[in-house]
């Protein structure tokens, strides 16, 4: 904000102004005359987060988009004054002062045991998890350092490989993508997303060998396979998909180990991956 002139940018530095007129009219409502505000917009439903994607998709409508709503987390400049290097902490004293509940909910604490607490309260509340920031750090642009740390729950599943597609670049040769199938009630398997992700080396040989073992066709990027081989995916999440059979898409999948130890009708139920989309329950 300088005056009355007001602009929105995302991260990649793309000019959003005209799309979040909500968000406009917040920030007009600040008792200053320049800021600079570091922020997310999130779509809420009776108080609580609604998912990412559906964020994203009011985002992309001009009607729906005006009805996002700006929290803000970080401030870098206000009256003139740059506030990048100064530490956190004078920095979140004049945010809090500034906008008021529009600032991201937090504790600051060294007590583990608060921390905890403060990570399942976001929890219940329909967010992802928190952002852990270092007190007297200055304003870092970018990638998480060593000042601040995103952490939230990871979440497990036993899944079913269903075809595996030739890998790229330092990967020629070897079977990469993952193809990943959750059991369906009546026992079949649907697709639920890929991920090349948590692979090493020795594990890329020891699958590309395995699943030309259980080749049943092939085209020309992808081998399919009978459906036998357990794969345990880490995931932070799941979101609705018109992509893929089952309605669900996996979040940030990536391969924990190979499970020897479990049958394909062990492997989790479709329906068990869904409940993640259920908003959580307060207890």
């Amino acid at each position: 904000k300088r005056g009355r002139e007001i602009q929105i940018w995302t991260r990649n530095l793309n000019n959003v102004t005209d799309r979040l007129p909500g968000i406009v009219g917040q920030v007009a409502s600040l008792a200053c005359d320049s800021v600079v505000l570091d922020g997310e917009a999130l779509g809420m439903s009776e108080g609580t987060p609604q998912p990412f994607q559906e964020t994203m998709s009011q985002f992309g409508s001009e009607t729906s988009s005006a009805h996002l709503k700006a929290f803000f987390f970080d401030v870098l400049h206000l009256d003139g004054a740059d506030l990048i290097d100064e530490p956190l902490s004078r920095r979140l004293d004049l945010l809090r002062n500034l906008v008021g509940p529009m600032q991201i909910p937090g504790t600051t604490t060294t007590d583990t045991a608060v921390a905890e607490q403060t990570l399942r309260d976001a929890l219940r509340q329909g967010h992802e998890g928190v952002m852990v920031k270092q007190l007297d750090a200055p304003y870092e642009a970018g990638r998480r350092g060593k000042s601040w740390r995103k952490v939230k729950p990871v979440h497990t599943f036993d899944l079913v490989v269903l075809a595996v597609e030739w890998g790229h670049g330092r990967r020629k040769g070897w079977l990469s993508n993952l193809h990943l199938g959750a059991r369906t009630d009546d026992g079949e398997f649907v697709m639920v997303g890929k991920t090349f992700k948590g692979l090493t080396d020795e594990m890329l040989r020891w699958q590309t060998e395995r699943f030309l073992e259980l080749e049943t066709s092939r085209n020309a990027n992808t081998v399919f396979v009978s459906p036998s081989q357990v794969v345990e995916v880490a995931i932070d999440g799941v979101q609705r998909s018109r992509r893929y059979p089952g309605g669900i898409a996996l979040r940030f999948a990536r391969v924990r180990r190979y499970r020897e130890d479990r049958n394909a009708d062990t492997a989790d139920l479709l329906s068990a991956i869904a409940t993640m989309l259920e908003p959580p329950t307060p207890e």
